[in-house]
């Protein structure tokens, strides 16, 4: 197969993947969006991790709500637990890397906000470990998934959001929580600042 024919095979499938999403994803996004809106309008924050490239969709979505998204807005209250590498090196030299994101939340989590937490196949010890800090925090969780949802999808509460992108695949998945992060961002915007 040649570049090209490859390169519109993937092209394909990721869209395939997110015409398959819509369905089934439209409304725990619009939940999870106004969780979000509620929980800033009420002085809360959201906090957010995952685990390689998922760390780095956390610190998208962080600075997306910190700084701006595609308007213009005062900076909304977002921390990317991923983003320090000394607190991340110190607790995992200290004590343990699974630890790494409720460490975090002991010190920084309240209740009422809110934790974002993104792993494609849910399970993810340093995510899972977060989860259920946020819940002892009094926190509620927003989840990005995908395939089965893992081990993360059985630690979810009744009131926490769980978005599973219906797919197995890593890049698939990977490229969906980008497009619902971008969702989530709109919809926030469109909320606090309207049409």
């Amino acid at each position: 197969m040649h570049n090209s024919e490859r390169i519109k095979v993937l092209f394909n499938q990721s869209i395939q993947t997110k015409v398959e999403s819509l369905s089934q994803l439209s409304q725990p996004i619009s939940d999870a969006a106004d969780l979000v809106v509620s929980r800033i309008l009420n002085g809360n924050k959201i906090l957010s991790c995952g685990s390689g490239g998922a760390a780095g969709d956390a610190q998208h979505f962080s600075a997306e709500m910190l700084n701006r998204f595609e308007r213009e807005r005062p900076g909304l209250p977002a921390i990317a637990l991923t983003a320090d590498s000394s607190v991340l090196t110190a607790i995992a030299n200290d004590y343990d890397y699974s630890l790494i994101f409720s460490r975090q939340l002991e010190a920084l989590g309240q209740p009422n906000d809110v934790l974002l937490v993104i792993s494609t196949n849910g399970n993810a010890s340093n995510v899972n470990f977060a989860v259920q800090s946020a819940h002892e925090r009094e926190m509620t969780v927003i989840a990005l998934t995908g395939q089965d949802g893992g081990e993360l999808g059985k630690l979810l509460e009744h009131d926490d959001v769980e978005i599973r992108v219906p797919s197995d695949v890593t890049a698939r998945i990977q490229e969906t929580h980008l497009l619902i992060i971008h969702c989530l961002c709109d919809l926030v915007d469109q909320h606090l600042l309207g049409s």
